[in-house]
C-alpha cells in the first residue's frame, strides 16, 4: 500500500461524517475499484475478481454519505483480512 493510500485509509477511519467525496472515490480507486459509469448523481465502481459493485453519491456539502464510506471501508478490511485454509 503506498503512503497517499495508507494516508487516506487513516483519514477515511478517523472522518467518516465528514469525508470529502473526491477523497472517497480515491480510496476506492487505491485498493483497485475502477470507475465504470455514472448515472445520474451516482457514480460506480467496480472490483476485479469482487462482484460488489461500490455506489457512491456526493451529499450537498460536497461530502461522501457516511454510510457508503462505512461500506467501503467494511470491503477494505475484508480484503484485507487473512484468508481462512
Amino acid at each position: 500500500m503506498t503512503t497517499v493510500c495508507k494516508k487516506r485509509l487513516e483519514e477515511a477511519r478517523a472522518n467518516i461524517t465528514s469525508l470529502r467525496f473526491g477523497n472517497l472515490c480515491a480510496l476506492a480507486e487505491c485498493f483497485g475499484w475502477v470507475f465504470i459509469r455514472q448515472s445520474g448523481s451516482h457514480r460506480m465502481y467496480k472490483r476485479s475478481g469482487n462482484t460488489i459493485l461500490m455506489n457512491f453519491q456526493e451529499d450537498r456539502n460536497g461530502r461522501a454519505k457516511p454510510y457508503q464510506v462505512r461500506q467501503l471501508l467494511a470491503a477494505i478490511d475484508e480484503l484485507s483480512a487473512p484468508e481462512d485454509s
